[in-house]
């Protein structure tokens, strides 16, 4: 059974973090993706954006898979309903990405548990923003 690293994991995560891929980050202002995203950007993350068939999201490039954008990746974010995980593993894996964070309500254990046991650290069913304006706000305010 899949299980998310301890707290102390995650902000450490968070810290070490500057460049975030948002799979399925949406457009649309009124969408928790496109808020958690803009929120990300204002506390300095650099935000990439992979949404197929949109040019930019926030300012930024956006890139049709996670296979097409060329930045180093410090963080692979994803937005996307639960069944699209599988494939998003296999890109993660053949770019060697080695962070994965599944949004809040997004939920496939055998993916979660295939990306760990390959070497990502993964965190899943969890909001990035909640967690990071929560519990690791105290030691990340001066890190970005």
């Amino acid at each position: 059974m899949f299980s998310n690293p301890d707290i102390g994991e995650i902000c450490d995560l968070l810290r070490e973090v500057r460049t975030i891929a948002m799979v399925g980050l949406s457009p649309l202002q009124k969408r928790p993706s496109y808020r958690i995203a803009r929120g990300l950007q204002g506390a300095g993350y650099k935000i990439v954006p992979v949404r197929p068939l949109v040019p930019k999201i926030l300012g930024e490039k956006a890139y049709s898979s996670l296979s097409d954008v060329p930045d180093p990746i410090d963080l692979v974010h994803v937005f996307r309903p639960a069944r699209f995980l599988d494939a998003i593993v296999d890109e993660c894996l053949a770019r060697n990405f080695n962070r994965l964070w599944i949004q809040e309500g997004i939920i496939n254990e055998a993916a979660a548990e295939r990306a760990r046991d390959s070497g990502i650290k993964v965190i899943m069913d969890r909001c990035i923003w909640r967690d990071r304006n929560g519990p690791c706000e105290p030691l990340l305010s001066s890190t970005l």
